[in-house]
């Protein structure tokens, strides 16, 4: 099987890694893709986001499957271009894509589905968010309607903070506060059946102790011994399977993966958020555990045969990422510092989120710029791994959470 995944973050360098030790996988592409992804795929340099220059590229390539790794590219249109090619692609549609595209679309959608999730208000002046701010009360959480890479949220207890940011956006979702431990739930879906992945917690404050701004991902792990062991098909019971029948009434049958973002609340799980792909950095912890071959199931979703494949089985034991990011993340990020310490150890290794290489030498071109994944029979060693590979890597400026995991 011939792949392409599009992106170039970390990922999707977790799903290359992947597809490399799958031997259905024969050759292995990525767009644009970074520098550790250069040592597992064959890399190609096009705009991710157009969907002319990736059918392109993947009829040039005979691919047999395109792997749309980032939203962008989703919302943009990118795999309806490839599927109207004919070529098999892991991804929803632009439209169906909307559920992460748009915060108010994603709670109308809920709204039809009686999915459980926070009251919430769409804004579009001033005067109806600092409206909603009052009919929720603190803390206020304040929503970008549109795409904003992890960072268009803000939960505070400042209401000129949560109004400052209503005002600077074009269109926001108030709502309120859901209080109880985050989960992330993956489920791999083809337009009629969707299989669940196991749950992980990712940490999305910059700082120790949940302090700081809002990040993509400062670090995850998998899985959760404290979950309630009903978790993932209550989730799929209430959640997965009314959305996807809900995308489906509308026309939009759903074909990728359905990220749900969960607060377990004292009235059971809520729902707050969607995504339409796979989130980062739990992927990095998630396929790590995958002991099924991935190229089959992402084909299966793509094929609009997951109902006949066998559901993904996970290998015992722990997985812990830690995020290094660069200097001034997430507000203006320090680029072009070279990067130390790379190699792997026998429990631990790196995945490159934003690397490329100048010059022969590895040097940080993003945000979140490495994630660092520990393994071991439990949680503790998973975490002691991944914490001794973090020692060793020297970027200058670079910081990381110390509590991931913990």
């Amino acid at each position: 099987m011939r792949v392409l995944v599009i992106g170039s973050g970390g990922r999707e360098h977790a799903l290359c890694r992947s597809l490399k030790l799958d031997p259905q996988v024969t050759e292995l592409h990525c767009a644009p893709g970074n520098a550790g992804i250069e040592e597992v795929a064959t890399l190609h340099q096009i705009v991710p986001t157009d969907p002319g220059q990736v059918t392109e590229l993947a009829q040039r390539l005979g691919v047999d499957l395109v792997v749309v790794g980032p939203e962008a590219p989703l919302v943009a249109g990118v795999a309806d271009a490839v599927r109207e090619a004919g070529i098999p692609v892991f991804g929803p549609s632009r439209d169906a894509a909307m559920i992460e595209g748009s915060k108010a679309f994603a709670k109308e959608v809920m709204a039809a589905a009686n999915v459980p999730t926070a009251r919430a208000r769409t804004c579009v002046t001033e005067a109806e968010a600092a409206a909603a701010l009052d009919e929720f009360g603190a803390p206020y959480v304040v929503k970008d309607d549109g795409l904003a890479a992890g960072k268009g949220v803000v939960v505070t207890d400042d209401r000129e903070k949560a109004l400052a940011h209503a005002r600077a956006c074009e269109r926001v979702v108030i709502e309120e506060f859901l209080d109880g431990p985050e989960v992330s739930l993956f489920a791999l879906c083809d337009g009629r059946t969707a299989v669940p992945l196991q749950p992980a917690q990712d940490f999305k404050r910059a700082y120790d102790g949940g302090e700081g701004p809002n990040t993509g991902g400062m670090g995850a792990y998998t899985p959760l011994p404290w979950a309630p062991e009903d978790l993932t098909e209550r989730v799929m019971r209430e959640v997965v399977r009314p959305t996807m029948a809900e995308l489906s009434r509308r026309g939009l049958p759903y074909q990728g993966v359905l990220f749900v973002g969960l607060a377990l609340t004292a009235d059971g799980p809520k729902v707050i958020e969607f995504n339409a792909r796979f989130g980062d950095p739990e992927t990095q912890v998630l396929l790590d555990r995958l002991e099924t071959p991935l190229a089959g199931l992402l084909a299966a979703c793509a094929t609009g045969e997951l109902g006949g494949h066998p559901e993904p089985v996970f290998r015992p034991g722990s997985a812990v990422t830690v995020v290094i990011a660069a200097e001034n993340y997430p507000a203006a990020p320090v680029k072009g510092d070279a990067i130390k310490g790379l190699g792997a150890t026998e429990h631990a290794y790196v995945i490159h989120a934003g690397t490329k290489r100048v010059d022969g030498e590895v040097v940080s071109d993003g945000g979140r710029v490495l994630s660092v994944v520990g393994t071991g029979p439990d949680q503790e060693t998973a975490r002691r791994n991944a914490y001794d590979l973090v020692s060793r890597v020297e970027l200058r400026g670079s910081f990381h959470r110390t509590d991931i995991a913990r």
